[in-house]
């Protein structure tokens, strides 16, 4: 059996998607990626078209699990609450197809995709070139959001998860989530 995962790097004016499969031996296979382009209009009209987006890809794809790339500290904090919003888009769409959130910070992301939380935008997209066999690199924003998917297929195992999710998985306590952990979360 596989697990199907979309992943979203949302943003304000582009919002990236990547769609993955991952098998009981944690094999990985492309399915999809893009960019949801947004009109340059008004913030709302901008988020609404981020929400409808997304629940069309949930619509075609039917994802198991999704996960997101988590808000990072930006020099204009303008900036980051429009990317906040953004997220809060797409993730009211993963919470009403009855998906479990998971949350990557980019340091981890770039960890688990290039081995190096500080890569720049061109590795990642040649990693993610690389490891999903595909003959070209995908545009930025598409790279970012299989290199969230990526980094979630490497966190999880076919017995739950890993080493868990968010800011508590990357603590250097050493402790693993379990399955049970994960559904007393839900």
């Amino acid at each position: 059996m596989s697990t199907r995962i979309l992943a979203i790097d949302p943003g304000s004016r582009i919002t990236g998607f990547g769609v993955i499969d991952v098998d009981d031996r944690s094999k990985i296979k492309y399915v999809t990626s893009g960019c949801i382009r947004l009109p340059d209009e008004a913030l709302s009209i901008r988020l609404k078209n981020i929400y409808l987006n997304v629940q069309t890809l949930f619509a075609e794809y039917q994802p198991n699990e999704f996960a997101i790339e988590e808000v990072f500290l930006a020099k204009n904090a303008n900036s980051a609450l429009k990317l906040g919003q953004a997220r809060g888009a797409a993730i009211v769409a993963a919470a009403l197809n009855e998906l479990f959130v998971y949350e990557y910070s980019a340091k981890r992301i770039k960890q688990s995709v290039v081995g190096n939380g500080a890569a720049e935008k061109r590795q990642v997209q040649q990693m993610v070139q690389l490891l999903l066999s595909l003959d070209s690199p995908p545009q930025v924003d598409a790279a970012d959001a299989l290199a969230i998917a990526l980094c979630h297929a490497h966190t999880r195992t076919a017995a739950g998860l890993e080493y868990g999710v968010g800011k508590r998985a990357a603590r250097s306590s050493g402790k693993r989530w379990t399955e049970s952990d994960v559904r007393k979360m839900k």
